[in-house]
């Protein structure tokens, strides 16, 4: 098999124009989609890479089962609600919960860089085991490697997790259908907010922590409520923003929903506005948007917000036959606007 190379390439231009990886190409914006898409996708092509999921389907024996894979880089490896070892359990079973998998069983990789306390990586460990507990799944298999002082940042985490899928649900980012609505599950922002104000040394009125937490108690609620949802997504890098853009595409459908309906958190929106950051774009890790037949909407709304992890659920828009793959927002003074993906870097290394 001959290697990639990039001396005669005529397409695709973005990756023509960075011959070195920048942070932009894993920040979840374009940058991110173009690398995928054009270069792993491309190289790695087979029927189940091209599900493009946060979980892959996998057929075997008569049962279905979920897998799936991440990496942990947050800087700071603490922040206010969390730390990189819970977010590495909750980060993997939500990716898991967007397929309508029950997680089961993950692994644990672990990058450590020569020089990190002992007492550091026993309160990672020991946060992974609580978020485990509370997930009530099992790390089954793990690997240690050590890199040389200055050749990592402390500690990253892989983390590969499988469950298992009911036969009868069918969840995909292709599956968005014309007049579906469109459900967020709470406030937009919280994780990276939390994040940049450790990391920037800000302080605000109000502390803004991050929303990590394991949502596939919520997602069994909705499937109970709702059985025929069709897409799932975790707003992870690049916030709602990407998230939409990428279903857009895969469905071949057009979004739009409205600004003043999206659930914010009043210190998050002052954060943002402060910063200069739209909140469209900030991730979460502890949130999900959900596509659902009209007619189930509402009662999938009510059983969300039964649930600690949904009380704050909001029906934001609908999906329309117009302008297929373009994500279009109403605005609080009777505009619209067009959300696209942002370019690359926004906040970087927040998971």
């Amino acid at each position: 098999m001959s290697l990639p190379t990039f001396d005669g390439w005529t397409c695709p231009i973005p990756l023509k124009d960075y011959p070195n990886i920048v942070m932009g190409h894993g920040a979840g914006g374009r940058m991110m989609n173009d690398l995928i898409r054009h270069l792993f996708a491309a190289e790695f092509q087979n029927p189940l890479l091209g599900q493009m999921a946060d979980a892959a389907n996998l057929d075997l024996n008569g049962g279905r089962l979920a897998f799936t894979t991440d990496s942990f880089v947050v800087s700071p490896l603490f922040f206010p609600g969390g730390d990189i070892g819970e977010l590495a359990v909750n980060g993997t079973v939500n990716d898991l919960a967007m397929s309508g998998a029950e997680p089961l069983f993950l692994s644990a990789g672990f990058i450590l860089e020569e020089g990190l306390p002992m007492e550091t990586l026993g309160r990672i460990t020991n946060s992974m085991a609580r978020a485990c507990r509370a997930a009530g799944v099992q790390i089954a298999a793990g690997d240690t490697k050590v890199v040389n002082k200055g050749h990592g940042d402390g500690i990253y985490i892989n983390t590969s997790g499988i469950g298992t899928i009911a036969r009868d649900i069918e969840i995909a980012p292709q599956n968005a259908r014309v007049g579906d609505s469109i459900i967020v599950s709470g406030t937009l922002g919280d994780h990276g907010i939390a994040v940049m104000s450790v990391r920037e040394g800000l302080t605000f009125e109000t502390e803004i922590r991050s929303d990590t937490a394991p949502l596939h108690g919520l997602v069994q609620t909705m499937l109970q409520a709702a059985p025929q949802v069709h897409c799932l997504r975790d707003l992870t890098r690049g916030g709602l923003a990407a998230v939409l853009n990428e279903l857009a595409e895969a469905s071949k459908v057009g979004i739009e929903f409205d600004e003043t309906k999206v659930p914010l958190k009043g210190a998050v929106l002052a954060a943002c506005e402060m910063l200069g950051l739209d909140p469209l774009f900030i991730a979460n890790e502890g949130k999900l948007v959900a596509f659902v037949p009209e007619q189930l909407a509402e009662r999938c709304l009510g059983a969300m917000r039964r649930q600690a992890l949904g009380q704050e659920a909001a029906i934001i828009g609908r999906v329309v036959a117009d302008h297929p793959g373009i994500v279009v927002a109403r605005t609080s003074v009777g505009g619209s606007r067009v959300v696209d993906l942002p370019a690359g870097e926004l906040l970087p290394r927040i998971c």
